[in-house]
């Protein structure tokens, strides 16, 4: 896999976020994070003449030598790019524009937005900033088990540890940045190209194939038999964005009332129609 320009860029732009959300959110707030950075911000809570990025980075240098001998090449690449990246942004945002709130629980839902987009375009970039990222992107390539979730766990386990300095109410408004951040980090992952999958069971399968390749959609069929009755059926399989989910479902239900329809979420959706035109180059949004 080649290193690519958008990528880096695109790194670099979530880093600068996250670093801005953490210094604008978290630490004005006295809201802590999960994983590395959340040791890092415990410690500038401690001493607030630290400098975060550069304990940051030295936290991590330990887990680069897991990378280098886990994440290929150009992986372990952003990896170090993240990690420069977000200690840099760390620093430079350091005190810039700190935002303390009366709300502690809108604090903590602007800390926990702004930490999972940053992250979240990080990761969909193949970046991350070092720590239990590089765990979670482990679990997720060998495991399937998201990204989101490897982090949430991570950080409830640094955020009990951060009750020797926190109160337990800082420590519960902790919770809810973290888990914001996994559900933001969770949306960007599973993808721009969201939508809806529909599985449509008829004896008109063929005249509601028809209308649905007039829409633009791509349709499979599969053969079908019923376990009960035994007769042999086709099955539609396809997939449409969300807004067009009504149309196709009105469609169906005028060519066949008893028609029996599936609809699923799809959270990615690559090729023909959603990533690629029909001349199978990508689209641009």
């Amino acid at each position: 896999m080649k290193i690519r320009l958008d990528s880096i860029i695109a790194i670099i732009i979530g880093s600068a976020i996250m670093g801005f959300g953490i210094n604008a959110f978290n630490i004005p707030n006295h809201l802590a994070e999960g994983g590395i950075t959340g040791i890092s911000i415990l410690i500038k809570l401690l001493v607030p003449a630290v400098d975060q990025g550069i304990v940051f980075f030295v936290l991590n240098i330990p887990l680069f030598f897991l990378g280098w001998k886990i994440l290929g090449r150009t992986s372990f690449f952003y990896t170090i790019l993240g990690t420069v990246s977000l200690s840099v942004f760390l620093s430079v945002f350091d005190g810039v524009l700190p935002l303390p709130m009366k709300d502690r629980l809108l604090a903590s839902l602007y800390a926990g937005v702004a930490v999972g987009v940053g992250l979240g375009i990080i990761f969909r970039y193949g970046g991350t900033t070092g720590g239990v990222d590089i765990i979670a992107r482990l679990l997720q390539k060998y495991m399937g088990i998201s990204m989101g979730r490897t982090l949430f766990f991570g950080d409830i386990l640094v955020i009990g540890a951060s009750l020797v300095y926190l109160n337990l109410e800082s420590a519960m408004y902790t919770l809810v940045v973290v888990f914001i951040a996994a559900r933001v980090i969770d949306f960007f992952q599973d993808g721009a190209y969201a939508g809806k999958a529909m599985t449509i069971i008829s004896n008109e399968a063929d005249n509601i194939a028809t209308q649905l390749l007039d829409l633009g959609r791509g349709v499979t069929l599969f053969a079908g038999k019923g376990a009960y009755s035994g007769d042999e059926k086709k099955v539609i399989y396809v997939v449409v964005s969300r807004n067009e989910v009504m149309r196709f479902k009105t469609i169906v239900q005028e060519i066949d009332p008893h028609a029996f329809v599936i609809v699923n979420d799809v959270h990615e959706v690559l090729g023909e129609g959603f990533t690629l035109d029909e001349n199978k180059k990508p689209l641009h949004d």
